[in-house]
């Protein structure tokens, strides 16, 4: 029967106490790992839920492929955007009618026999036992009969997912709501708005990936001279196209996407500021053949590399960190999205010790 919103707020704080006490609507830390695959390109990650003896949680498997970290953790791309993140927590597909009443309702009595489980938390768990055994519900969420056993199999009970690599807990722990019921080929109730979907699997995708090393070609290599040009450039063998799927296989849900990464430009920056970088910007951008810079040949002392550095000072003893960084455009396609559809720039870098002599070249 529908109820008002206080009673909404009761049924939530029922929730909550339950989550609190048992981490029956989120995951605890270790509850939602991945397994490791063999290697970081190609790999097949799942990244399941179940059971382990401290709360229920979804038991949906996100499994991820293509180019992705190792051991399901997050890959090595950064957002450009510093105001996007991947989503901290979601809601998934847990479990059918009768397996989702054996679990909940045995949480639900622990807690109510618990010593000292009285006031409002016990107040606020027993309207949630109300609501999956006797309907007790409101407007837009209905309750349900005896855990919906009735409609076992049609369906599935959806409950919420921590996002393992979300390091702000409050965040991570924030997909609260009690689970809910999406019958087979339905999509979640619109309030759900953390649901799982193609574009929340996009962005795990992103998360995950695992971009190539970005080893720039200098000429010289490694030592150079003081006011000496040192190309630099990437040809197109060294790096291509990166793709990283995320996708989710259950009864009545089978939904999926595919992030991919082109690289499109290489930022230097010499790790002094005594240092000249081409161009000026420090950013060399793509080639009509999809390689960045160009190689230093014989004769080209004297001419400005398309993309380089020239420090105008010796490193000493010590070294510069160069820093090669490239930036990669992110699009994703998945069900429902057949065209690619932009996501942040991602980059990654890597830094290269330079040594800079104070010999100055003379014949060249």
């Amino acid at each position: 029967m529908p109820v008002n919103t206080s009673r909404h707020l009761t049924l939530r704080t029922g929730a909550v106490a339950l989550g609190l006490a048992l981490g029956v609507l989120a995951l605890a830390e270790p509850a939602y790992a991945g397994e490791e695959p063999a290697n970081s390109q190609g790999a097949n990650t799942e990244q399941s839920g179940g059971g382990n003896g401290k709360g229920i949680y979804a038991a949906a498997r996100i499994q991820y492929s293509g180019s992705v970290a190792k051991g399901g953790g997050a890959g090595n791309v950064t957002s450009s955007d510093v105001n996007w993140t991947p989503p901290p927590c979601w809601y998934a597909p847990y479990l059918g009618a009768k397996d989702f009443k054996k679990e909940m309702s045995k949480h639900i009595e622990g807690q109510l026999k618990a010593p000292g489980m009285g006031g409002t938390a016990g107040a606020a768990i027993g309207e949630t036992q109300r609501h999956y055994e006797d309907g007790y519900g409101w407007a837009d969420t209905p309750g349900y009969k005896d855990y919906n056993v009735e409609n076992d199999g049609k369906g599935m009970f959806w409950a919420g997912v921590e996002n393992p690599d979300e390091p702000d807990y409050l965040k991570r722990s924030s997909c609260t709501d009690l689970p809910f019921w999406v019958e087979n080929g339905d999509a979640p109730p619109p309030q759900y708005e953390e649901a799982i979907s193609p574009e929340i699997l996009a962005a795990l995708a992103y998360q995950h990936m695992q971009l190539p090393d970005t080893k720039v070609t200098l000429a010289p290599e490694a030592t150079t001279k003081v006011n000496l040009p040192t190309w630099a450039w990437l040809d197109k063998a060294v790096f291509d196209e990166v793709r990283a799927t995320a996708a989710l296989n259950v009864p009545g849900f089978n939904i999926q996407a595919t992030t991919t990464a082109k690289p499109v430009s290489l930022k230097l920056e010499p790790g002094t500021k005594d240092a000249v970088t081409y161009p000026a910007s420090g950013e060399c951008v793509m080639n009509a053949d999809d390689s960045i810079g160009e190689p230093y040949a014989k004769g080209k002392a004297d001419e400005t590399p398309p993309c380089g550095v020239r420090y105008l000072r010796s490193s000493g003893d010590g070294t510069y960190k160069l820093r090669a960084t490239v930036t990669w455009e992110i699009t994703w396609t998945g069900t429902g999205n057949p065209n690619p559809t932009q996501l942040p720039n991602g980059t990654f870098g890597n830094d290269q010790a330079v040594t800079v002599q104070e010999i100055q070249a003379v014949n060249r």
